[in-house]
């Protein structure tokens, strides 16, 4: 009897009628085609949550102006950042917690909540009258918006491995889209009353409120896409029935009892326990196998380690720390930039001009995405295509001073260019970041890790707009000084940040076994 179990598997998996993760098991298999229609839903959803970040930036300057909280025109730049951190500080602070309710209580969940923050506090910004009000509103808007961090482990789930690259590209081109989208629609709705008199008139709510419509577009945007929230499938395995976990360890394991007492090993299904219900760890029930050493005490082999003592992760956070640092940094001093006065250095556009420029380059972005970052991702590698983009990004951006001299349709067409150029490879950067963080832990852990991830990415965010920020304003007192004047302090600030990333790809600050996925044998 013996005999005929030893070739069959130590632990059958068992699919549970109630359970929503097996429900949708079927994505996962290795011919399944890509899930277009939940990708584009979670496309959408990730677009929604990401506009608001960025969509200040364009009139932010003009905002604070309003507030007549500067004592000067200089000033308004520590102010200004000051409001960009604030979102990312919240974030920070809540990150890693929404992390770990995705791994408890599901993905939609926390996407729901997301999405119900923007409707909520993204209309409070648009509302502020006030430097006090739009900082808490924007503290609070990342307070509770904690979608990045699950959507990123939920697209890797939708799909298998093959296909694993695409569903980072939905969301991180959503996610970058909406931080390019969101300037333009700043930059076009905001002070609707002096940009379009004749459809926003004297007395209108628009004139009272002059930076509320951008916010309201985006929250009737949010309203219709709860519905889709809905049509999501969940992908987190709950396991309710306590007994047929049970009733499988137990029929799994009389069979092939003297099989596994003569090799020494057993088998077990990692489950835990939360408000009696049972949530598997992992996307599929794992097989874990157990051995007893000699000292008769049992080791469970896959127990889980924290992320902070895995250095393939830790190696992943250091550059893309440094890169959400130089990308959210450069994307409000550019915005401030183009605003800014020609007598320092700036362009003297107006919002509409800002909102032309980012709108191009937000579309020749998301096609370079979709169609040329899988195949970048297969032929160089993750990290290899991120080590590319970051180096490629530094003359870039030291170059803006330069271009700030010409005038004209030259003027257009290489700020056009070279802002076209700049969102593709930060994007690259990302995608392919997103990717080195799935690779760098178990499956079980990739909810806490891309929320512990998205915590610490936070943080340098909130240091990027603050930063920036103050190094723009403190350009702008020093236009004529001997080393790095005017605008060019600011600039080269954010290309040496961007070789620091370039750096921190080599050996031994990233292990090379990032750029595969993760298997028992990695560190």
């Amino acid at each position: 009897m013996e005999e005929d179990h030893l070739g069959k598997p130590l632990l059958q998996k068992k699919e549970y009628p109630n359970c929503p993760g097996c429900k949708c098991a079927y994505l996962q298999h290795p011919d399944a085609k890509l899930p277009f229609k939940e990708y584009l839903n979670l496309f959408c959803l990730v677009l929604a949550s990401s506009i608001p970040i960025s969509s200040l930036y364009p009139f932010l300057y003009f905002m604070v102006q309003d507030f007549h909280i500067a004592k000067s025109d200089e000033d308004i730049g520590y102010y200004a950042g000051a409001i960009g951190a604030a979102f990312m500080i919240g974030r920070a602070i809540t990150a890693a917690h929404w992390g770990l309710i995705a791994d408890v209580y599901g993905r939609k969940p926390v996407i729901f909540i997301g999405l119900i923050s923007v409707i909520v506090f993204h209309t409070l910004f648009g509302l502020s009258t006030n430097f006090w009000m739009a900082l808490s509103s924007r503290f609070f808007l990342g307070f509770f918006n904690g979608m990045l961090g699950p959507a990123k482990a939920y697209a890797s789930e939708l799909t298998n491995a093959r296909h694993q690259a695409h569903g980072m590209v939905v969301v991180s081109t959503s996610w970058g889209l909406g931080l390019i989208l969101g300037p333009a629609i700043g930059g076009y709705l905001s002070q609707p009353a002096l940009k379009y008199p004749n459809l926003f008139g004297a007395g209108s709510l628009f004139e009272q409120f002059p930076y509320l419509l951008p916010s309201l577009c985006n929250t009737v945007f949010c309203i219709g896409l709860l519905f889709f929230v809905f049509q999501l499938p969940e992908t987190l395995h709950i396991h309710d029935d306590i007994q047929d976990v049970k009733e499988e360890e137990s029929a799994t394991e009389q069979p092939y009892g003297a099989c596994a007492e003569s090799k020494g090993l057993i088998s077990a299904v990692a489950v835990e326990q939360t408000d009696n219900h049972i949530v598997s760890l992992s996307q599929t029930e794992m097989d874990l196998k157990i051995s007893l050493p000699e000292d008769g005490l049992i080791e469970d082999k896959h127990m889980k380690r924290s992320l902070f003592t895995r250095k393939a992760f830790i190696g992943v956070m250091i550059p893309y720390c440094l890169w959400a640092l130089h990308d959210m940094a450069h994307t409000e001093v550019f915005s401030l930039w183009c605003i800014s006065p020609r007598s320092s250095g700036g362009l003297s556009f107006s919002t509409v001009d800002v909102g032309n420029v980012l709108s191009i380059s937000g579309f020749g972005m998301l096609v370079f995405q979709f169609i040329f970052f899988p195949l970048i991702a297969n032929f160089f590698g993750p990290i290899m295509a991120t080590r590319i983009a970051a180096v490629l990004s530094v003359p870039l951006v030291i170059a803006y001073p330069v271009i700030a001299k010409l005038d004209g349709w030259m003027l257009m067409v290489i700020l056009n260019l070279a802002s076209l150029v700049k969102n593709i490879l930060s994007n690259v950067v990302y995608c392919a970041i997103f990717l080195l963080i799935n690779n760098s832990v178990p499956q079980d852990q990739r909810g806490v890790a891309n929320g512990l991830s998205l915590c610490l990415n936070s943080i340098s965010k909130a240091m990027g707009p603050a930063g920036g920020g103050s190094l723009f304003a403190l350009g702008q007192t020093r236009q004529d000084a001997y080393i790095l004047p005017g605008n060019e302090l600011v600039f080269t600030v954010l290309g040496f940040v961007a070789v620091l990333t370039a750096i921190t790809t080599f050996e031994p600050v990233l292990p090379r076994s990032t750029d595969h996925p993760y298997s028992d044998d990695d560190k």
